[in-house]
């Protein structure tokens, strides 16, 4: 009687471990999307400040000002693909890096050519 007891105890509690297991597995959150990528993030916001700066101050024409911000766009769209499976890969990653660096040169030629936004009058 004592081992039909016993038995019978360790199957239940058997049972209530691999329910408690199977809960827990089903609460947990699901990672942030495109969380795997936050400097791409960062670099991003940073790029876009560098390009409002431009415009206020005058070093962007609106043209250069319109280009860039759809080449931010364009670089955004890499990432949102990338991130879409849940995971970004090394080659999704080195596109989207060297995008940005592209970026980030024409940011920097584009500031600091001659072409001038013209002054209200």
């Amino acid at each position: 009687m004592i081992r039909k007891t016993s038995v019978l105890s360790l199957a239940v509690a058997g049972f209530i471990a691999c329910a408690s297991f199977a809960a827990s597995a089903q609460t947990a959150t699901p990672p942030e999307r495109g969380a795997s990528t936050p400097h791409i993030k960062l670099r991003q916001q940073r790029e876009a400040a560098r390009i409002n700066q431009g415009a206020t101050s005058g070093e962007l024409t609106q043209r250069e000002t319109t280009r860039l911000d759809n080449q931010q766009q364009h670089i955004d769209n890499m990432e949102t693909k990338a991130a879409a499976d849940g995971s970004v890969t090394t080659q999704e990653r080195a596109r989207i890096r060297s995008a940005e660096r592209r970026a980030n040169r024409d940011i920097a030629r584009k500031t600091h050519n001659q072409r001038a936004a013209s002054a209200p009058q």
